[in-house]
């Protein structure tokens, strides 16, 4: 059978992929993650042998699944990437329930990435009912950290992706339907301020605000945006009562670049930072880093001409550029091995209280999938 003909059935795919969205899997709560592993790790049983990773650091665990090939372990193969774990917090389903309207179906991380990540488990799912055989072998890992750098399992998706020819990465497509073939560097930041804590009312004189200090390196700190590198503030904590001048304020700060120099030029500009402001001490420490993923590797290039072709085939064209937003395939393309990302399903919202995805997408890009696995060699 053609790959590209497999008999997807939107319907059950939506049914199938509603209990992923109604698991809601913060990143920051290991518990509901894990809830999240469990459905996935049952969905990829029916596929090959599943493994269940420990998380560490305080996050949730991963989800291994390698698939039944004459050559698993024997050559490099295919690596099918992604994450689990979304920036919503437990209760959105409140306010952002699975539902559909028309073309569009709405749900906490319905696009970034379960959506995607489902399609890939149907196109391997479809491929072994027709009784197919990829050239190369297959394995799918599914990790809990995304969202906020994937500090607990970098070495983990590197690891996994040594040991492969290509990476495919089901994160969102670019809003025309695209792909990405790179993406830009990433830094984040931990910030501090301390001041001298003091009666607000009775006080305030005899007091330093933490609050204050950090209010004016915020707008310092994102007045340093240029055109190679952009500054901003996300998180900020801070003060317990009113009536207490603050003595500590914890935020926040990313930096993104086009080019590793830049973004190295923007975390020695970061780090200057060190020092007093308005009588307070502040404080700022390296956090999480994503490397550039240069958008000209000869071997990305040769597999996105196998992607675009399948997608003729299909009856749409697939672009490809470089993109902000940092992701897994930083990691995997900046270790120089062929990844496409942005492979996953097309919609809007991500991270927003309207995240949807159009649904005819998801056979689409089960299809898109399931073609690359069966031409990729």
């Amino acid at each position: 059978m053609d790959p590209l003909k497999l008999p997807f059935d939107t319907d059950k795919m939506l049914a199938g992929l509603r209990p992923w969205i109604e698991c809601e899997s913060p990143t920051w709560d290991a518990e509901a993650v894990n809830r999240m592993m469990d459905l996935a790790a049952y969905d990829l049983a029916g596929l090959g042998t599943v493994e269940r990773i420990p998380g560490r650091m305080g996050f949730g665990g991963s989800v291994r699944a390698r698939l039944p090939h004459p050559d698993q372990g024997r050559v490099p193969g295919i690596l099918i990437v992604g994450h689990l774990d979304t920036v919503h917090p437990v209760g959105t389903l409140d306010v952002l329930p699975f539902k559909i309207e028309g073309d569009i179906c709405y749900g906490p991380g319905i696009q970034d990435m379960k959506g995607g990540n489902y399609a890939s488990v149907e196109a391997l799912r479809h491929l072994i009912r027709a009784g197919m055989q990829t050239p190369l072998p297959v394995t799918v890992l599914f990790t809990p950290d995304e969202e906020v750098g994937t500090p607990s399992t970098r070495d983990l998706i590197e690891a996994e992706a040594r040991r492969s020819k290509y990476v495919l990465v089901p994160e969102p497509a670019h809003p025309d339907g695209g792909c990405t073939i790179g993406r830009y560097a990433i830094a984040r930041f931990n910030l501090r301020s301390i001041g001298k804590p003091s009666h607000a009312g009775a006080r305030l004189a005899d007091g330093t605000s933490a609050i204050n200090a950090m209010a004016r390196k915020i707008i310092e700190i994102e007045e340093m945006t240029g055109p190679d590198c952009t500054f901003s503030v996300g998180v900020i904590h801070a003060g317990q009562w009113v009536n207490c001048v603050s003595s500590f304020c914890d935020a926040e700060a990313l930096s993104m670049a086009k080019k590793q120099e830049d973004l190295d030029d923007g975390i020695t500009r970061m780090l200057s930072l060190n020092g007093e402001v308005n009588g307070a001490k502040f404080e700022v420490t390296r956090g999480v880093t994503r490397p550039v993923w240069r958008p000209d590797q000869p071997g990305t290039m040769a597999m996105y001409e196998t992607a675009r072709e399948i997608a003729a085939e299909l009856g749409f064209d697939l672009s490809c550029s470089s993109a902000g937003g940092g992701s897994d395939g930083n990691f995997t393309g900046a270790l120089g091995i062929a990844t496409i990302d942005g492979l996953g399903v097309r919609g809007a919202g991500l991270h927003t209280l309207n995240e949807h995805i159009h649904i005819d997408s998801l056979p689409e890009r089960a299809r898109l999938i399931a073609g690359m696995l069966m031409r990729l060699a």
